[in-house]
């Protein structure tokens, strides 16, 4: 781990390393520009390519979607506390959604217009779920879950098969026990070029949700206008805020927790306490022992973990809202008033007892965050976001009267006088 307190000399250097933006590195964007132009030129004959590339994986037009045999074979290997954890997961994602719908409403202006918003569903969207060390059946959820909350009515799920072909039991059942309506065995930047421009077997979608690898944020990035996208969720991250209230063994469980994700996660940390940083490495180094992953979580503590001891609370903030973390886990004294001052995390976790994993994994909120530094742009994944909004405008000849000397003044400016005449002949009529 990177150890530095305010007092050292490039303390102030690495600190401003860490205002980060979601801008992506030149090779990948490169990269993932040709496989969205090989998968539009070609199609299946693309994906399949890329497919047997970067998985292994051989597959046809007939093998290219989960089969309804392999759902049913799926649900019944599925052991009875994984389906009741699911429901369990999914049932407090729809309870979250039904508070955050937006919802219609109407009134009227100054001129007696009504005016309002109308918010449906989207018909088709796609749900990613990523690949790699372990089955993300949390990741289902946390995508699918929501779109079914909000009554899409096709949700096509993409997830990687093993070389096999085969895709994990769990993670099949929680699909589809959160409203798929299909599910390919694709992942990469591949399967988000074919969700959004659609293939010779694959209809394109409205919008595409769920977090990937910097190739799958940047084959979102570069498609959005073909398709919408919920935001930019890459390597998972967290960033851990305390002072001497905190407990040095949660502490050190969550960046355990968060090193187990692996790859290019960031695990950071950041006290007042100029002892917690020595009582939360030594609690690291014992709980390690005990877990199953633990060179690989080594490997992120020695790569990508840094600690840092501020001068005070304000600058903690201050490195937060730069930061931007998908998690931040605050614990504090006087928590609310330092809450107030979190501007740009994708979610909070507050005092000693609100887990990260709880949150990962039942709590409700999803778990589909923006990372990077995108969470200055963007939020994380909500009900709202499976929702389209259209504004609705009525009038009578009255409101037309009030509000035609406006708009012709608005037309005159403009030159646009063909815009003030459609108004005048309506008010004179």
């Amino acid at each position: 781990m990177k150890v530095l307190s305010y007092k050292d000399s490039e303390y102030t250097s690495f600190v401003a390393t860490l205002d980060r933006r979601a801008i992506p590195e030149k090779g990948v964007e490169d990269l993932v520009s040709d496989i969205i132009a090989n998968v539009k030129e070609n199609g299946n004959q693309a994906v399949y390519e890329y497919t047997k590339k970067f998985d292994h994986l051989h597959l046809t037009d007939e093998s290219l979607f989960v089969s309804a045999d392999e759902l049913a074979e799926a649900a019944a290997s599925v052991d009875d506390d994984v389906k009741a954890a699911i429901e369990a997961s999914r049932q407090n994602i729809h309870d979250f959604s039904r508070r955050s719908f937006r919802q219609n409403w109407s009134a009227e202006n100054a001129q007696g217009v009504t005016f309002g918003e109308r918010f449906t569903p989207y018909d088709r969207i796609a749900a990613y779920v990523p690949g790699g060390k372990a089955p993300l059946v949390s990741s289902a959820l946390m995508t699918a879950a929501f779109a079914q909350a909000a009554g899409v009515k096709e949700i096509i799920a993409a997830t990687p098969a093993g070389a096999d072909g085969k895709v994990n039991p769990a993670l099949l059942y929680a699909l589809q026990q959160s409203g798929a309506t299909e599910i390919i065995k694709v992942g990469g930047a591949q399967a988000i070029a074919a969700l959004a421009l659609g293939t010779q077997t694959v209809r394109p979608v409205e919008k595409i949700f769920g977090p990937g690898n910097s190739f799958v944020v940047e084959a979102k990035r570069q498609l959005v206008g073909a398709v919408s996208i919920d935001l930019l969720p890459g390597p998972s991250e967290v960033l851990i805020i305390a002072d001497d209230s905190a407990v040095p063994e949660f502490i050190a469980a969550d960046m355990l927790a968060q090193a187990e994700h692996g790859g290019d996660s960031i695990v950071g940390f950041v006290t007042t306490s100029d002892t917690l940083i020595a009582k939360v490495d030594a609690a690291i180094q014992d709980q390690l022992k005990s877990l199953s992953r633990a060179n690989y979580m080594q490997t992120v503590l020695d790569n990508s973990t840094f600690c840092l001891q501020a001068k005070d609370l304000d600058e903690a903030m201050e490195i937060c809202n730069a930061f931007a973390p998908e998690h931040l886990s605050l614990i504090v004294e006087n928590e609310d008033s330092w809450l107030e001052k979190v501007k740009t995390a994708g979610a909070i976790y507050v005092g000693n007892m609100a887990a990260v994993a709880v949150g990962d994994f039942l709590a409700g909120p999803s778990h589909t965050l923006p990372t990077g530094g995108s969470g200055k742009s963007f939020s994380g994944i909500r009900a709202d976001q499976f929702q389209r909004r259209t504004s609705i405008v009525r009038m009578d000849q009255a409101a037309v009267k009030k509000s035609v000397d406006h708009v012709e003044t608005f037309a005159r400016v403009e030159g646009l006088d063909a815009h003030g005449q459609s108004v005048r002949l309506r008010a004179d009529a």
